[in-house]
């Protein structure tokens, strides 16, 4: 976080760091568009927009132009415009040319992810940023990228190509992103049997519910009394639906968008979409408040209604029932 000096020169001081109007505009603007998931994920996309502007012109000023066109994509929950009041960073870039112009993209990704951080992004714990050279390729590399990956096909290697294929171009080349992922399915459709290792990527689903009927949330850790949202509610959603649209080549990243594109013969999974819908409703309810990007994923059980409390478990049955649908027509699908 920047901190301004406030002296005579403040003024001057402000407006040498751009990033720090961005912060300004996010923090007056940022509950006025959180009534909604969709105006408020908008609202990300184009401060973010105007967080990456400000980083090609420093860096341009500094090592010259772009040498090359190029693709910067972001990933997770802001490629499938899914983020809350606080999001973290997941991005990378794509460029034009060879491998030889990697430097200048690896500093452009630097300062996009210095910018970002600055304006109110957090760091991605796992470093997945276009400053880490493994986020950050020409096409060329992405393929050679997305080629060893799938080939290594461990729990490591398919984390890292699920992460890809759910993005989604900010700014530059769409078309970069797009061909990346038509020929990683055509590859998947090739060699069926790694739909099942991207099953068994997702398999370990962790319970927010008891046998009983009981909440199931933390005793130890950070968050002691609290239900980490993210791993309990979102991610039988996310992680299944991801896995639908891999097998049916559809290349959106919204889970939202890939539950309405699902084909015929899978209209009876469209039926879990109202109530994913209703729990990024009820996570914008809950954590309009949060300070924190941590904070947004846990909710605290002694602090929800009756109401809520039962609104808040059906949500979780349907995402498990849903999982396991979506794991009947995986393995049959690679059976056949």
């Amino acid at each position: 976080m920047v901190f301004v000096k406030y002296t005579e020169n403040s003024e001057l001081e402000e407006e040498m760091n751009p990033y720090l109007k961005i912060r300004q505009l996010r923090e007056k603007g940022i509950y006025k568009f959180s009534h909604g998931h969709r105006t408020l994920n908008h609202f990300h996309d184009q401060l973010m927009k105007k967080t990456v502007q400000v980083a090609i012109e420093k860096v341009e000023s500094e090592f010259g132009p772009v040498p090359a066109l190029f693709a910067f994509f972001t990933m997770g929950s802001a490629a499938r415009s899914e983020q809350s009041i606080w999001s973290d960073q997941d991005h990378g870039l794509i460029f034009a040319g060879n491998e030889q112009e990697k430097p200048y993209f690896l500093q452009l990704g630097t300062e996009i992810s210095k910018g970002l951080h600055e304006v109110g992004y957090e760091y991605c714990d796992g470093n997945v940023m276009a400053s880490n050279m493994k986020w950050c390729h020409s096409i060329g590399g992405w393929e050679k990228q997305l080629t060893e990956w799938l080939d290594e096909a461990s729990w490591e290697s398919l984390r890292y190509f699920t992460t890809f294929f759910d993005s989604r171009v900010l700014l530059g080349e769409e078309g970069y992103l797009r061909s990346l992922k038509e020929t990683s399915i055509s590859r998947l459709n090739e060699e069926s049997f790694l739909y099942s290792r991207l099953l068994e990527n997702i398999s370990h689903v962790k319970k927010g519910i008891g046998v009983l009927g009981q909440f199931l949330p933390d005793i130890y850790g950070k968050k002691p009394g609290h239900l980490n949202s993210k791993d309990t509610i979102f991610f039988p959603y996310v992680n299944s639906i991801r896995l639908l649209a891999l097998k049916e080549a559809i290349l959106d990243p919204s889970t939202i968008n890939r539950f309405e594109k699902l084909p015929l013969h899978l209209s009876h999974i469209k039926s879990y979409q109202s109530h994913f819908e209703r729990l990024l409703e009820l996570r914008l309810l809950l954590k309009r408040n949060a300070t924190n990007y941590e904070d947004v994923h846990y909710v605290k059980i002694d602090s929800l209604s009756k109401f809520e409390k039962q609104e808040l478990k059906q949500i979780m049955k349907k995402g498990y029932k849903l999982f396991n649908e979506t794991k009947e027509i995986i393995l049959k699908g690679c059976r056949s």
